[in-house]
Protein backbone atom coordinates (compact mmCIF):
# COMPACT_ATOMS: atom_id res chain seq x y z
CA UNK A 1 0.00 0.00 0.00
CA UNK A 2 1.39 3.33 -0.99
CA UNK A 3 2.45 5.87 1.63
CA UNK A 4 -0.57 8.56 0.29
CA UNK A 5 -3.07 5.54 0.23
CA UNK A 6 -3.91 6.29 3.66
CA UNK A 7 -4.61 9.94 5.28
CA UNK A 8 -5.03 10.50 9.08
CA UNK A 9 -6.48 13.59 10.08
CA UNK A 10 -6.24 13.89 13.65
CA UNK A 11 -4.76 16.44 16.28
CA UNK A 12 -1.68 15.67 18.16
CA UNK A 13 -3.36 15.77 21.84
CA UNK A 14 -6.66 13.73 21.07
CA UNK A 15 -6.63 10.33 22.52
CA UNK A 16 -8.77 8.86 20.04
CA UNK A 17 -6.31 9.64 17.58
CA UNK A 18 -3.21 8.86 19.13
CA UNK A 19 -5.21 5.24 19.72
CA UNK A 20 -5.59 5.43 15.71
CA UNK A 21 -1.64 5.86 15.14
CA UNK A 22 -1.06 3.52 17.64
CA UNK A 23 -3.12 0.55 15.78
CA UNK A 24 -1.46 2.15 12.10
CA UNK A 25 2.28 1.90 13.93
CA UNK A 26 1.23 -1.97 15.20
CA UNK A 27 0.00 -3.12 11.48
CA UNK A 28 3.29 -1.38 10.05
CA UNK A 29 0.43 0.74 7.65
CA UNK A 30 2.47 4.12 6.86
CA UNK A 31 0.00 7.14 6.16
CA UNK A 32 -0.08 11.31 5.71
CA UNK A 33 -1.19 12.89 8.29
CA UNK A 34 -3.30 16.20 8.27
CA UNK A 35 -3.54 18.29 11.76
CA UNK A 36 -6.92 19.46 12.63
CA UNK A 37 -6.54 21.97 14.83
CA UNK A 38 -8.99 21.66 17.93
CA UNK A 39 -7.72 24.34 19.70
CA UNK A 40 -8.94 26.72 16.71
CA UNK A 41 -11.69 25.35 16.09
CA UNK A 42 -11.22 23.56 12.73
CA UNK A 43 -13.04 20.53 13.76
CA UNK A 44 -16.25 22.67 13.49
CA UNK A 45 -14.86 23.65 9.87
CA UNK A 46 -16.99 22.77 6.72
CA UNK A 47 -13.85 20.64 5.63
CA UNK A 48 -13.54 18.29 8.37
CA UNK A 49 -17.87 18.53 9.20
CA UNK A 50 -17.74 17.19 5.76
CA UNK A 51 -15.55 14.08 6.57
CA UNK A 52 -16.92 13.78 9.91
CA UNK A 53 -20.26 15.05 10.81
CA UNK A 54 -19.27 14.99 14.26
CA UNK A 55 -17.11 17.36 13.48
CA UNK A 56 -14.39 15.18 15.54
CA UNK A 57 -11.34 13.75 15.44
CA UNK A 58 -9.70 11.27 13.82
CA UNK A 59 -10.88 10.46 11.05
CA UNK A 60 -9.29 7.67 8.78
CA UNK A 61 -9.18 7.75 4.95
CA UNK A 62 -8.07 3.74 3.83
CA UNK A 63 -9.38 1.79 1.38
CA UNK A 64 -11.22 3.92 -0.30
CA UNK A 65 -13.56 4.76 2.12
CA UNK A 66 -13.63 7.13 5.47
CA UNK A 67 -14.22 6.12 8.74
CA UNK A 68 -15.11 7.81 12.25
CA UNK A 69 -14.71 6.69 15.73
CA UNK A 70 -11.34 5.31 16.91
CA UNK A 71 -13.09 2.52 18.08
CA UNK A 72 -14.67 1.46 14.84
CA UNK A 73 -11.43 2.73 12.85
CA UNK A 74 -9.76 -0.07 15.10
CA UNK A 75 -12.01 -2.89 14.78
CA UNK A 76 -11.99 -2.73 10.84
CA UNK A 77 -8.58 -2.38 10.84
CA UNK A 78 -8.53 -5.32 13.09
CA UNK A 79 -10.65 -7.65 11.03
CA UNK A 80 -9.36 -6.50 7.10
CA UNK A 81 -5.64 -7.10 8.57
CA UNK A 82 -5.83 -10.12 10.92
CA UNK A 83 -4.08 -7.80 13.83
CA UNK A 84 -5.50 -10.27 16.21
CA UNK A 85 -6.32 -6.91 18.79
CA UNK A 86 -9.54 -9.43 20.08
CA UNK A 87 -9.42 -12.67 21.51
CA UNK A 88 -10.71 -16.00 19.23
CA UNK A 89 -13.37 -16.81 22.13
CA UNK A 90 -16.37 -14.92 22.94
CA UNK A 91 -15.50 -14.70 26.53
CA UNK A 92 -11.83 -13.08 25.67
CA UNK A 93 -13.41 -10.74 23.18
CA UNK A 94 -16.28 -9.61 25.97
CA UNK A 95 -13.35 -9.00 28.28
CA UNK A 96 -11.18 -7.21 25.95
CA UNK A 97 -13.63 -4.85 25.09
CA UNK A 98 -15.00 -4.26 28.47
CA UNK A 99 -11.28 -3.08 29.45
CA UNK A 100 -11.65 -0.59 26.13
CA UNK A 101 -14.98 0.34 27.09
CA UNK A 102 -14.22 1.62 30.47
CA UNK A 103 -11.75 4.01 29.06
CA UNK A 104 -12.99 4.92 25.68
CA UNK A 105 -16.64 5.13 26.41
CA UNK A 106 -16.60 5.90 30.61
CA UNK A 107 -13.41 8.18 31.08
CA UNK A 108 -12.70 9.50 27.72
CA UNK A 109 -16.69 11.40 26.97
CA UNK A 110 -16.49 12.76 30.61
CA UNK A 111 -13.37 13.95 30.29
CA UNK A 112 -13.29 15.36 26.53
CA UNK A 113 -12.16 19.01 26.70
CA UNK A 114 -15.37 20.42 25.36
CA UNK A 115 -16.99 18.84 28.10
CA UNK A 116 -14.76 19.88 30.34
CA UNK A 117 -14.70 23.34 29.46
CA UNK A 118 -18.80 23.70 29.69
CA UNK A 119 -18.25 22.32 32.80
CA UNK A 120 -16.15 24.60 34.22
CA UNK A 121 -18.36 27.35 32.52
CA UNK A 122 -21.03 26.82 35.04
CA UNK A 123 -18.23 28.06 37.66
CA UNK A 124 -18.42 24.99 40.08
CA UNK A 125 -15.12 23.36 39.29
CA UNK A 126 -12.28 24.34 36.89
CA UNK A 127 -11.19 22.14 34.04
CA UNK A 128 -8.08 20.63 35.93
CA UNK A 129 -9.79 19.68 38.84
CA UNK A 130 -12.66 18.08 36.24
CA UNK A 131 -10.23 16.24 34.88
CA UNK A 132 -8.38 15.19 37.47
CA UNK A 133 -11.71 13.84 39.29
CA UNK A 134 -13.03 11.81 36.35
CA UNK A 135 -9.98 10.42 34.98
CA UNK A 136 -8.27 9.29 39.00
CA UNK A 137 -12.25 7.76 39.63
CA UNK A 138 -12.02 5.93 36.35
CA UNK A 139 -8.70 4.77 36.35
CA UNK A 140 -9.39 3.17 39.45
CA UNK A 141 -11.67 1.58 38.24
CA UNK A 142 -9.80 0.17 35.08
CA UNK A 143 -7.46 -1.46 37.94
CA UNK A 144 -10.00 -2.91 39.90
CA UNK A 145 -10.94 -4.96 36.34
CA UNK A 146 -7.65 -6.02 35.71
CA UNK A 147 -6.95 -7.05 39.49
CA UNK A 148 -9.96 -9.14 38.97
CA UNK A 149 -7.84 -11.18 35.84
CA UNK A 150 -5.05 -13.45 36.19
CA UNK A 151 -1.99 -11.57 36.14
CA UNK A 152 -0.86 -11.20 32.73
CA UNK A 153 1.74 -9.02 30.60
CA UNK A 154 -0.74 -6.63 29.35
CA UNK A 155 -4.10 -5.87 29.79
CA UNK A 156 -5.67 -9.26 28.66
CA UNK A 157 -3.55 -12.13 27.80
CA UNK A 158 0.28 -11.53 26.88
CA UNK A 159 -0.07 -10.20 23.41
CA UNK A 160 -1.78 -6.70 22.61
CA UNK A 161 -5.46 -5.89 22.64
CA UNK A 162 -7.53 -3.02 21.65
CA UNK A 163 -7.70 -2.53 25.58
CA UNK A 164 -3.94 -1.85 25.23
CA UNK A 165 -4.18 0.31 22.75
CA UNK A 166 -6.64 2.25 24.53
CA UNK A 167 -4.84 2.70 27.98
CA UNK A 168 -1.71 3.76 26.89
CA UNK A 169 -3.49 7.80 25.57
CA UNK A 170 -5.47 7.71 28.80
CA UNK A 171 -2.20 7.19 30.67
CA UNK A 172 -0.61 10.11 28.78
CA UNK A 173 -3.49 12.34 29.70
CA UNK A 174 -3.36 11.14 33.38
CA UNK A 175 0.21 12.71 33.80
CA UNK A 176 -0.88 15.55 31.06
CA UNK A 177 -3.40 16.64 34.28
CA UNK A 178 -1.51 15.59 36.92
CA UNK A 179 -3.46 12.26 38.29
CA UNK A 180 -1.85 10.28 41.35
CA UNK A 181 -0.96 7.10 39.36
CA UNK A 182 0.61 5.76 42.50
CA UNK A 183 -1.65 3.23 43.58
CA UNK A 184 -2.65 1.86 40.20
CA UNK A 185 -0.05 -1.11 40.42
CA UNK A 186 -1.18 -3.42 37.36
CA UNK A 187 -2.15 -0.71 35.08
CA UNK A 188 1.42 0.93 35.49
CA UNK A 189 3.21 -2.12 35.32
CA UNK A 190 1.37 -2.74 32.04
CA UNK A 191 1.19 0.58 30.49
CA UNK A 192 5.29 0.84 31.12
CA UNK A 193 5.90 -2.41 29.42
CA UNK A 194 3.71 -0.90 26.66
CA UNK A 195 5.32 2.37 26.18
CA UNK A 196 8.61 0.29 25.38
CA UNK A 197 7.00 -1.20 22.22
CA UNK A 198 8.14 1.09 19.22
CA UNK A 199 4.69 1.27 17.52
CA UNK A 200 3.29 2.93 20.98
CA UNK A 201 6.43 5.29 21.02
CA UNK A 202 6.33 6.78 17.74
CA UNK A 203 2.59 7.53 18.37
CA UNK A 204 2.91 9.64 21.51
CA UNK A 205 1.80 13.36 21.08
CA UNK A 206 5.65 14.30 21.65
CA UNK A 207 6.50 12.62 18.42
CA UNK A 208 3.57 13.91 15.99
CA UNK A 209 3.15 17.31 17.29
CA UNK A 210 3.64 19.92 14.98
CA UNK A 211 6.41 22.19 14.89
CA UNK A 212 4.98 25.68 15.06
Amino acid sequence: MAEHDVMLFDYWRSSAAYRVRIGLNLLGISYAGEAVDLLSGAQRGEENLARNPQGLVPTLSIDGVELTQSLAILEYLNETRSAGWLPTDAVGKARVRALSYAIAMEIHPVCNLRVARHAAALGSTTIEEWMKHFIAEGLADFEAMLQRQSESRFCYGDQVTLADICLVPQIYNARRWGVNLENLTRTNTVSARLEEIPAFAAAHPDRVRPLS
